[in-house]
């Protein structure tokens, strides 16, 4: 419980990042997966909502929900605001953080509130962030940004992309805040992108 508040600070002080086109501190490469139907919809009115509908008025939500308002406007999108009606799609968010202890088995997930998955188009491949944990290295915080496109009116998904990102824990770019802009900005570079293929953002 202590680890998930002390999350929910970090984000609430770095929140007003978010809203700064380009983040000035580096998170290194992002794997980024997407997938999408034939038909892709390249504009509309879109509504951000968390996976967990739960989350919706916490403050780890709002600044995940920023973030990829951003990118979406920067591709075509009119975003609404929060609570308004008349939006023809729907924006599902997650964000999930796990840190990898060197010699520890397996790893220690870290849910950062808007959690849970967006669903099952196009999740049954992984994405692997080939993180070197040999040696006595610091724990890594990988951090993993997941959005899906879906029709509001039947809640089809046409689109769903994964962007995931790793950091020595502590150092700036493992911070929430910092790292769910640079993950929303790769995900959306291109879109909608080559469904099913893996790439890696700079």
């Amino acid at each position: 419980m202590m680890r998930t508040r002390h999350l929910k600070g970090a984000l609430l002080a770095l929140a007003p990042a978010l809203l700064l086109t380009g983040c000035a501190t580096s998170t290194g490469p992002v794997e980024v997966t997407r997938f999408h139907a034939d038909q892709v919809a390249r504009q509309g009115r879109v509504t951000i909502v968390p996976a967990d509908a739960a989350d919706s008025n916490s403050l780890e939500f709002r600044a995940v929900a920023n973030a990829v308002s951003a990118a979406l406007a920067r591709n075509g999108f009119t975003v609404l605001d929060e609570g308004a009606a008349g939006g023809d799609v729907e924006a599902v968010v997650a964000l999930t953080r796990d840190t990898y202890a060197p010699g520890a088995q397996g790893r220690s997930p870290v849910s950062v509130g808007v959690g849970g998955s967006t669903g099952s188009f196009g999740s049954g491949v992984g994405v692997g962030i080939g993180l070197n944990l040999s040696g006595k290295p610091k724990p890594v915080v990988a951090t993993r940004l997941r959005v899906q496109l879906r029709r509001a009116s039947d809640k089809v998904a046409f689109w769903e992309g994964r962007a995931e990102t790793a950091a020595k824990e502590g150092s700036p770019a493992a911070q929430p805040g910092i790292a769910v802009g640079r993950l929303a900005d790769a995900l959306f570079q291109g879109f909608p992108g080559s469904s099913g293929e893996t790439i890696t953002v700079q």
